[in-house]
């Protein structure tokens, strides 16, 4: 069992910077890929950005390439999703994710068993 805690968002303006926090419980953190999804009332959660077990693999939506870097730190069982220039339409609940998938799986949100309760992330124009 693992369980998630976002945390860091907040009301920023359009191109400022927020780093959003995901710690996870558990031993066992490393062994999990750690993806990071968003949803905006009305519309389905989309992936954001993903990261592999190992590191080795990371993998982004278009439209944050270049703007959002994930990471994650396994001694201190946290991932981190560093966003900048952000922009009006990044507004949304962002959730992290835990998952035993392939590096290819990435973005599939099926593939990932655990959830955390989200943070909202509000960019004002």
């Amino acid at each position: 069992q693992v369980q998630l805690v976002e945390s860091g968002g907040g009301l920023v303006q359009a191109g400022d910077s927020l780093r959003l926090s995901c710690a996870a419980s558990g031993r066992t953190f490393s062994s999990y890929a750690m993806g990071w999804f968003r949803q905006v009332p009305g519309k389905e959660r989309e992936f954001v950005a993903a990261i592999s077990s190992n590191e080795i693999t990371t993998d982004y939506t278009d439209s944050v390439k270049g703007r959002f870097t994930i990471s994650r730190d396994n001694a201190k069982n946290t991932v981190y999703l560093q966003m900048i220039s952000l922009k009006p339409e990044d507004t949304a609940v962002y959730y992290c994710a835990a998952g035993q998938l392939a590096p290819w799986l990435l973005r599939n949100q099926r593939g990932y068993d655990y959830w955390g309760q989200g943070t909202q992330v509000t960019v004002s124009s």
